[in-house]
This record gives C-alpha cells, structure tokens and sequence, in this order.
C-alpha cells in the first residue's frame, strides 16, 4: 500500500484514518480494540481523536476515547508502530473554546496521561475560539514540540483567513507550522471546504485528514427516508441530507457500486481519494463489516466516468 505524506512533515500514512469518536460512545473498549487490530493489521496507522471525544454520552466528561486508545497501545506495546493524532481546543465543561497557551499546555498534559505515551504524532486545533492571537497558540505548540511532546501540529475548521493568518505567522516567527488540516468534507459538504480552503492547502501543501468522510453514514445508503433515522444513535443527525441533491448524490452512489460490485460507502471515500490535497480521509467504523468497506475503498480506482458521474451529482 502507498503511503502518503502529512504535508511535508515527512510522516508517512496510510490513505485512511480510524475516527475515534466512536470509542466510548457507540461502542466499548472490547469492541474498539477488536477494531483496532484489524485496522493495523492491513497496514493502516493513522488514528485520529480528540481530548473531548466522546463527552457528548451521559455519563461521559471527554478523554474517554483517548483511555481507550491509549490502553489499547499499553496493551499491544505497538505505539512506535501507529500515527496518533488527538485535538485540543473543544469545550471539555469549562462552558467555552479555548486555544489560548496556558490552556494548551495544560490540556496536552491531559492527553499524554490517557493516551500513555510521551509524544503525540499530530496534535490539532480543533476549534479557534476567535479570540486567542494566532501567535499565542503557535508559541504553545513551538513550545511542545522543542520539549518533544509533539512531533508536528495541525488545525480543524478554521477560517480561511485565521488558517492563512496562522501559516503567515509561523513563517514570520519560525514557529511550527500546520502540516494537516481536518475540514467536514465528503460528496454532500464540498462547498465549504472547495470554495477557498482546497486552495489554501494545494499552495501550502497542507495534507487533508478530513472529517464525516461519510456525512455520518448517510453516505453508505443506509438512510434512505425519516423512517431510516431510528437505525443508528446518529441517526437523527442525518435528517438534513434528505433533500434533493442527497438523492442525487445516493442515486449515483448507487450506480456506481453497483457497476464495480462494491459498497457505496467504499466508493464514497475512492472518491475523496481522487480530490486535491486529500491525505487520508477519517471514516469511523463500529463493526468488522464496516471496517472491511472502508479498507476496500483504497483499493478502489474509480475510472473518468464514475468520477464524473458523482462529481454532477454533488456539485454545489
């Protein structure tokens, strides 16, 4: 398998990302470690979580997907062997987002102890906050990465400008620059990210890890009406695909695994693969089934006809 650059950081990854959100919300720790090994068993290492994931479940303050994570590797001793990536920024109960310097330093420190390791591969912002300076939350990530708690740095839904602010302010005062950036993108949310991100990224050669690569399953064809919403504890999340152009979008999914005898999920993400900056989308997967789609579509070459065929029916 072909591996792929997070920007020009010189990590190299599979063309896939294992996303973490799902490790102790949707499923327990038995099942995320059962996961897990199959996912590094076919040769695929990046992992992506996040401090506040999976705060959102009653009961849950945030970390728990990062313990999970982090006693999984204890448990393998393979740490040397996966990319981890993790965020800092969410509200994690202090009622706001935050990534100013002292609350970055401190958070990381939260993230090494429940992850279990010393370093963390790819440490992200995950919200701005609009406030903090750019400078003030790059000095804090120049800062881990001189002490070697982080190896390099990326950024998720940034604006374009406060993205651009960020790279021209790294460059200015040589500090750490972002090598990734996770935007929500997949064959229904394209505008977002096309219209000036997509850009912004080719120029700067920033390698795309981008989010709900399967617009919350709504992609994989399971979701055809409201009645379908009940099927997942996600499920009502995805009401606001059903219009027209999800159709249109879930029409031609279907025509095109149909033609390859494939999923539509796995060809779903084939077709992130074929966008520009694209590194290595995040699907998450909570059964082995799922796991196996998600795998196939990397070995999924789309031809110039299916290609364009989803491209018309998602144009925004």
């Amino acid at each position: 398998m072909k591996k792929r650059s997070l920007g020009h950081s010189g990590i190299e990854v599979a063309p896939l990302t294992f996303g973490g959100n799902v490790f102790g919300w949707t499923i327990d720790e038995k099942t995320s470690f059962d996961l897990l090994d199959a996912f590094v068993a076919v040769e695929f290492n990046l992992i992506d979580t996040a401090d506040v994931y999976s705060r959102w479940k009653p009961g849950n303050q945030g970390g728990e997907s990062e313990t999970i994570i982090g006693n999984w590797i204890k448990k393998r001793g393979n740490r040397s062997k996966v990319v981890i990536a993790t965020k800092v920024g969410a509200d994690m109960g202090q009622g706001k987002k935050n990534i100013s310097k002292k609350y970055i330093l401190d958070a990381v420190e939260n993230s090494l102890r429940r992850l279990q390791t010393d370093y963390i591969d790819l440490y992200q912002t995950h919200w701005d906050d609009d406030i903090t300076p750019v400078e003030e939350t790059l000095s804090a990530y120049a800062q881990l990465v001189k002490e070697g708690k982080v190896r390099v740095i990326g950024a998720s839904n940034l604006t374009p400008a406060r993205l651009t602010a960020s790279l021209a302010a790294s460059k200015e005062l040589n500090y750490p620059l972002y090598q990734t950036f996770q935007p929500e993108y997949n064959l229904y949310a394209r505008e977002g990210f096309e219209k000036e991100l997509q850009k912004i990224c080719v120029d700067n050669r920033i390698g795309v890890i981008n989010y709900f690569s399967l617009a919350a399953g709504f992609l994989t064809g399971k979701y055809r009406s409201e009645s379908d919403l009940s099927k997942s504890a996600r499920g009502q999340g995805i009401k606001k695909y059903l219009d027209e152009r999800g159709f249109k979008i879930l029409n031609a999914l279907d025509t095109v695994s149909k033609e390859l005898n494939t999923t539509q999920a796995s060809v779903a993400i084939a077709w992130l693969l074929t966008r520009p900056a694209i590194v290595a989308p995040i699907a998450s997967a909570t059964n082995l089934s799922q796991l196996e789609a998600l795998v196939k579509a990397v070995e999924l070459k789309l031809d110039k006809n299916s290609v364009e065929l989803l491209n018309v029916a998602s144009a925004w």
